[in-house]
């Protein structure tokens, strides 16, 4: 399903003019709602065996992609196109990749009215096939307001697919997601991915600049409600509310989970015969742990699967950031990578102690989504368990309200003029902190008792310092690598983190 979303999503552009049609012809039925409601029925659901999602029918189960992309909704049919609404709601067709239908219900006034399928709210060309609509369902939904422009109402948000949703900051394209929950990412055993099933969407009155959207979530080892309260803008905040039950003992769950992929870039460009310098819609994992330290970790695309966990108590946040933004950067004008949203998420409360988890799949391809970040508690989730948590998400470029010190902007790998040593330099940008004279800063390294002293040098082109590590591997398969810049004993760089694998 991951697989193919970025080209899905890219795909949904030409939209014809159509008259809109009115929520009451969709409306299929109508109850009572509110979040008390949610975590009760979320509740009541766990005490039970897992009922599997049906299916739609089989014929739009086994539609080609190129079948599939050729229908996608009119936009000028969305739900409130013809109210003086601030958002707009898009609903996209089941099949294919995604086989679950799912249900979707306009809540005003505390009460939820359930929307049925409508094959009339959808453009098509002459390849689609004439197939069956009766218990279709949609298979998520796409959120449009007014970004720029009065009466032009832009996108900004998708679910859709199992528990995965994405979200651009003004002016951004699409690129990692966001799940509501990851279950024994990388486990021998198998992942598990619960599902949204149901979404209530908030109307929305004029003038409003914040929206909801509550989920339930449903899966074989548990229920959930969630409440999303969205902000667009640069950049697009979330809040999200969770309230968890479990229907069987977990001892590996993933909270705040996101998705990317990384390709390669100036670590690994030696891998890859492309005109492009870089592709990748994310290029490190940014953690603000509860020491206060800001930690960066260069993602990498491994040669087998590889996991790294970084030990934390109550982390101020962590996300997966694209922080290069000039064009020539990725060389790509159509996939604009540098245009691509950064995520952070910043934990509400106590989350207590666990382990930022990082996840990096080999990949040879840019349409995989290799790369999975999440925070895993240390507490296990014992059976019928309630679990309750929140957190903010900022889409956009770099986040907020960090310790004021240089940042990492570029980490290049190749063998040195010897041809013998590995060369790694570290690029971290002008910094009051690292300003005046070199002799003054101190680089302390880690990973290895015998790497050479790190050569600092001013960078011209950046204006700020270089630091450059020389190393033999030898027979050693991998190497945990840090750097660190120090002045008075005083940090005043993030730390910088690798894995070197053969």
């Amino acid at each position: 399903m991951t697989l193919n979303r970025r080209t899905f999503i890219a795909t949904l552009a030409a939209l014809s003019a159509a008259p809109a049609v009115a929520r009451d012809e969709l409306v299929v039925s109508e109850t009572p709602f509110s979040r008390e409601w949610l975590v009760a029925e979320a509740e009541r659901l766990a005490k039970s065996p897992h009922v599997p999602a049906p299916d739609v029918p089989e014929a739009w189960r086994n539609l080609t992609y190129d079948q599939y992309k050729s229908i996608w909704f009119n936009s000028q049919k969305a739900i409130w196109a013809d109210e003086a609404r601030a958002l707009q709601l898009d609903l996209f067709a089941a099949g294919l990749f995604f086989k679950h239908p799912v249900e979707v219900s306009i809540v005003e006034s505390g009460v939820a009215r359930t929307l049925g399928f409508d094959i009339s709210l959808f453009d098509k060309t002459d390849k689609f096939p004439d197939l069956p609509v009766e218990d279709m369902g949609y298979s998520g939904i796409r959120l449009r307001a007014e970004l720029h422009k009065r009466g032009i109402f832009e996108e900004f948000m998708v679910f859709q697919g199992a528990s995965y949703f994405r979200m651009i900051g003004n002016g951004q394209t699409y690129g990692l997601s966001a799940r509501g929950l990851a279950l024994r990412t990388g486990d021998d055993a198998g992942e598990e991915f619960p599902e949204f099933t149901r979404f209530w969407i908030e109307t929305a009155p004029a003038g409003a600049e914040t929206f909801t959207v509550h989920a339930l979530l449903d899966g074989p080892s548990v229920c959930g409600a969630y409440t999303f309260v969205i902000t667009p803008g640069m950049p697009a905040r979330v809040e999200v509310a969770v309230t968890l039950f479990a229907r069987v003992a977990l001892d590996h769950v993933g909270l705040a989970p996101l998705t990317s992929m990384f390709l390669f870039d100036e670590t690994n460009r030696h891998r890859f015969d492309d005109f492009r310098p870089a592709v990748h819609d994310s290029e490190g994992l940014l953690i603000h742990n509860g020491n206060g330290e800001v930690l960066w970790r260069a993602l990498a695309n491994p040669a087998a699967l590889q996991f790294s966990s970084f030990v934390d108590d109550n982390p101020k946040g962590f996300g997966l950031m694209q922080r290069n933004r000039r064009a020539e950067d990725y060389a790509d004008l159509e996939a604009q990578y540098e245009k691509r949203p950064s995520l952070w998420i910043i934990p509400r409360g106590d989350w207590g102690p666990g382990t930022v988890r990082l996840v990096e799949i080999p990949a040879d391809r840019e349409i995989y989504d290799n790369i999975v970040a999440y925070w895993l508690p240390h507490a296990q989730y014992a059976a019928a368990s309630r679990h309750d948590f929140a957190y903010g998400m900022e889409w956009g470029d770099n986040p907020t309200d960090l310790p004021d010190v240089a940042k990492v902007t570029n980490t290049r790998i190749g063998k040195g003029f010897d041809q013998l040593k590995t060369v790694v330099t570290i690029d971290f940008a002008d910094h009051p902190g690292i300003a005046g004279d070199l002799k003054d800063l101190v680089v302390r390294l880690g990973g290895r008792n015998d790497l050479e002293p790190a050569v600092v040098q001013r960078n011209p082109g950046t204006g700020g310092v270089r630091v450059a590590l020389s190393l033999q591997p030898g027979e050693e398969r991998a190497i945990e690598l840090r750097a660190q810049i120090f002045r008075d004993g005083t940090p005043v760089s993030e730390v910088w983190l690798y894995r070197w694998t053969a």
